[in-house]
């Protein structure tokens, strides 16, 4: 992973690092965030449970949601929120870049800002 760069953004692996539907941890500055490539988007979230207190990279992935692999809550990964109990509060929701093209582009992700 490369150092912080513009708006706090850091790399964190290439595009062809991620398979579809399955999550990636990475630990930016001591943030877990889990890495995901769904519907032909990624996403980055806090890779922490908010009923939990667990790993989400650990769970599933399928319709755009990460679940819990404890108790089955489910996370959309556009907006942190909760889709399925018992989870109530939301998980946040980082920004990511691509750049360049092909599967060696550049996947960066920022922690110091939420989306």
């Amino acid at each position: 992973m490369s150092a912080p760069g513009d708006g706090g953004f850091v790399r964190v692996c290439s595009l062809g690092d991620l398979e579809d539907e399955v999550a990636r941890r990475v630990d930016l500055g001591g943030v877990p965030v889990a890495v995901v490539r769904a519907d032909g988007e990624v996403f980055a979230v806090n890779d922490i449970c908010s009923h939990a207190n667990v790993s989400l990279s650990e769970g599933e992935v399928e319709d755009c949601q990460i679940e819990c692999w404890l108790h089955g809550s489910r996370f959309d990964l556009r907006t942190g929120k909760p889709s399925g109990l018992p989870a109530t509060r939301p998980i946040p929701v980082y920004p990511v870049k691509i750049e360049g093209e092909g599967p060696g582009a550049a996947v960066l992700v920022s922690v110091t800002q939420e989306s």
